[in-house]
Parts: structure tokens; sequence; C-alpha cells
């Protein structure tokens, strides 16, 4: 039968369906395409700040073996990571024998030598001055902590306490003090980057009291 003039043809029923099938279609689409384009699926989480800056310091990082070392010690003895195995070890690093700063912390730890003892802890100054300098620098202020000599900084470096400093704006190479806290097996437990000298041996004690 002819269409009447000026009427169209009545449009063919869409299949049940059919939409549901685009609209899945579209999604399908975008999410190959998305996948094609190397997009995420999803958002990466940044690394954290501690994280971030425990890669960027120049110190033994914690839970990893202290590096070795052998050195004179101001006793006589000479000392050797290795034979303090079964102990806990406080490796302070610090400038200059007979400087505030320093004197201050040395007797610090001095004084509670027998609380560390108590606590299975043998705690090490560390400078580069030489052994005569560490014996005048111990019998002046009655110091009981032993005092190690690294003259050429080899042990110093290693464990990251070399490092730049600035004083009235004048760049140059030195001691940064710094405290280490090792564990019976050798491993760094704590690390104490830049230290201030009030209350220092106090936190250190307690940290090594609760490893």
């Amino acid at each position: 039968m002819a269409t009447t003039p000026g009427k169209s043809a009545s449009k063919p029923k869409a299949k049940a369906g059919t939409g549901t099938r685009k609209a899945s279609g579209v999604s399908t689409t975008k999410t190959g395409s998305a996948a094609k384009s190397g997009a995420p699926a999803a958002k990466k989480t940044a690394p954290s700040k501690a994280a971030a800056k425990a890669a960027e310091s120049p110190f033994p990082p914690e839970g990893k073996k202290a590096p070795a070392f052998s050195l004179p010690a101001d006793d006589g003895s000479t000392v050797k990571l290795k034979d303090l195995a079964g102990q806990k070890v406080v490796i302070y690093f610090y400038p200059k024998d007979n400087t505030p700063g320093c004197t201050t912390e040395a007797i610090a730890f001095s004084a509670l030598k027998k609380q560390f003892d108590k606590a299975g802890t043998v705690v090490l100054g560390v400078s580069k001055d030489s052994i005569q300098k560490h014996c005048n620098f111990r019998d002046k202020h009655d110091l009981t902590v032993r005092l190690i000599s690294d003259e050429d900084g080899t042990m110093i470096d290693a464990y990251g306490a070399w490092q730049e400093k600035s004083l009235y704006g004048r760049k140059f190479m030195g001691i940064v003090r710094s405290t280490l806290l090792l564990d019976e097996k050798g491993v760094v437990r704590r690390v104490w980057p830049k230290v201030k000298v009030k209350g220092h041996a106090e936190e250190v004690l307690e940290a090594a009291k609760a490893l």
C-alpha cells in the first residue's frame, strides 16, 4: 500500500535491550581506550616523607648492618665492631675534644655509664683527635666512656658523620654531631642525625633500654 503524501512512514521499533547494549558498549570502549593509552587503573601512592628522607640520609640505614671498623681507643685497646657482638652499642660522633658542646656531651654519657652497662650497652665516643688528645680530654674531665680515634676519618665517613658544614657563611667539611644505636647483632636500630646535646644522653639510654 502506498504511503500517504505528507506523512512519513512509521519508524520500526527498536528492539528491546538495544539502548542498554549501546550504553554498555560505550562504557567498555572508554575503559579499553584508557587501558590502551596507558592510564593507570589506580592512583599510585607517593613515597612517604620518612622514606624519602631515609633514602637521602648519608647515615647507615636503620635495619641494616653497621660498617665494620677496627680503631684504637684511649684505654690502649683496639675496638673492633665484631668483638662487640652480643652487646648493644652506642656510637656518638663529635667534632673535637675539649670544646664546650663535646665536653658537655662526654660528661653526660659518662655520668650514665653504669646505667648503660646495666642495659648491656657499650658507649663509644668517636672523633678525629689523636689518642694523646683523647687521654688528656678523659683525664681532665674524669670521663668513663671509651674514646675512639679515627684520625684519617675512614670510619667517620663510612658512618655518614663527615659532612659539609657552615659557620658564619663559610662552608667546610667536618664531623656532624650524631649518634647511632646498634643492637646485639650490629644492626643499626636508631639514628640521631643532628644532635642537640642537652638531654641527648638520657634519650639514648632510654632507647637502649627499650631495644
